[in-house]
């Protein structure tokens, strides 16, 4: 009767066991499973918002580079275990996505699942795009199907090596960090919060660089109800700062106008795009409706202040306040090298020279900071214009230790209180990172 029950027990475990995994690995249901390629044909009106979501969800800043065609992939990213490269996107029927029936593509999309069943890394922000509404879906697709040239272009393997490039335990991976519905509104705020909170959330993503990460390589939240959604984090060698209203955030002294000109224009009083965000502006933000840019700034501006919220609130120092800083070794490098941009008083020439006075990457995360200044910075194109403001890179003219010493004079001065960096820092950003290039991937659209 003991074995009988034992087994019994083994058997039911073995059950569970076995449609747990079928439920794990089993290809996702899509809504547009019994759609038709004819019920699914795109009309003019579908391929033009289908290229309004593509500009939102910035599809080309990953899947495109330098003097390659629009969305033909290719482009290195790095992980902790190896590089892996951006796809072809593009309608080729070979090396593309020209053989994705609508419920391929948002399979894919939505819940990182390839058309031959394959799980797609979390590079891919499918987290995010999961919240994409069903109608953004299906212009994005007309749009991707349509609206897009094909490319032969075969995709680059990954350099991640086995064990670890095996896809399976990504089932895993999505079943503990991207299980999530779509996006619904909340009754509880109004229609500008509510569009901005999709925007954001949904195929803006912002989440992929300016939230946290736990030991999974998850963003430790995706929506604003948890206090580390946006709070600030560090990625392939650039820190993303907070979105909310940190008291010791830059970020906290935006208004609602200062985000619309920043997302609009590229830049604002309090500072220019640079590092990844260039990608996001010269491709993504400046194309958007006035009204979603609102909408995008109001819901920030809602943020309360996030999990990174620690320091004092900065304010610029009175003349009796500023600490004697002329004797620091980095203030001579700084008045040679920086002052004549960026001014004696750090205050800048806002907007096209900004001030490095109170900015949030001078009080956190060094990163950010070694980073421009070893690599200059990458061009920014507003309406079509080159920026003839771009930082230039410097690390052939300072040392290690000259770049430490400019920086932690820089992150001391007028009122920054960001902690000292070494030279063993800027060397180890020297040798991962290149010198911002000054080509730059616009897509152009009908």
């Amino acid at each position: 009767m003991k074995h009988k029950k034992l087994s019994l027990t083994l058997l039911a475990a073995v059950v569970v066991a076995g449609a747990a995994a079928l439920w794990l690995f089993n290809t996702p249901d899509s809504p547009f499973d019994r759609v038709s390629s004819a019920a699914s044909a795109s009309s003019a009106d579908l391929i033009q918002r289908g290229e309004y979501v593509a500009r939102l969800s910035d599809c080309v800043a990953c899947h495109s580079t330098a003097g390659s065609a629009p969305f033909s992939g290719g482009l290195a990213m790095a992980t902790p275990v190896g590089k892996i490269y951006t796809t072809n996107i593009t309608p080729d029927d070979d090396s593309g996505i020209g053989r994705y029936s609508l419920a391929d593509f948002d399979r894919a999309v939505r819940h990182g699942v390839a058309r031959d069943g394959h799980r797609l890394y979390p590079a891919m922000p499918f987290p995010s795009y999961q919240k994409l509404s069903d109608q953004d879906i299906a212009a994005l697709y007309a749009f991707m199907m349509h609206g897009v040239k094909p490319a032969s272009r075969s995709n680059t393997p990954s350099e991640i090596p086995w064990p670890l490039n095996m896809r399976w335990p990504l089932a895993l991976w999505r079943a503990a960090f991207a299980a999530g519905e779509p996006w619904r509104e909340n009754d509880e705020q109004n229609a500008a919060w509510n569009r901005g909170a999709y925007l954001v959330e949904g195929p803006g993503h912002c989440g992929s660089c300016h939230t946290p990460r736990g030991l999974a390589f998850n963003e430790k939240a995706l929506n604003a109800s948890s206090p580390d959604y946006l709070a600030g984090a560090l990625l392939d060698g650039w820190y993303a700062p907070s979105l909310r209203n940190d008291a010791n955030s830059g970020f906290s002294r935006w208004s609602e106008e200062d985000v619309v000109t920043f997302l609009k224009t590229g830049r604002n009083q309090h500072g220019v795009v640079f590092g990844s965000m260039t990608d996001a502006f010269n491709n993504s933000t400046q194309f958007m409706h006035d009204s979603d840019l609102r909408a995008i700034a109001h819901y920030l501006k809602s943020l309360p202040p996030g999990s990174n919220n620690a320091g004092p609130r900065w304010q610029y120092p009175t003349q009796t306040s500023q600490p004697q800083l002329s004797d620091h070794p980095g203030s001579q490098i700084y008045t040679a090298r920086c002052s004549s941009c960026h001014g004696a008083d750090g205050r800048g020439q806002a907007p096209w020279i900004p001030p490095l006075a109170g900015v949030t990457s001078l009080q956190v995360d060094p990163a950010s900071a070694i980073n421009v200044v070893l690599n200059g910075s990458a061009r920014v194109v507003s309406q079509g214009i080159p920026d003839a403001y771009r930082m230039p890179p410097y690390r052939k003219q300072l040392s290690d230790r000259q770049t430490a010493d400019v920086l932690n004079f820089i992150r001391s001065a007028w009122g920054n209180q960001g902690e000292k960096t070494d030279a063993g820092a800027v060397k180890a950003m020297r040798e991962k990172t290149d010198p911002a290039s000054s080509e730059v991937i616009i897509l152009q659209m009908r």
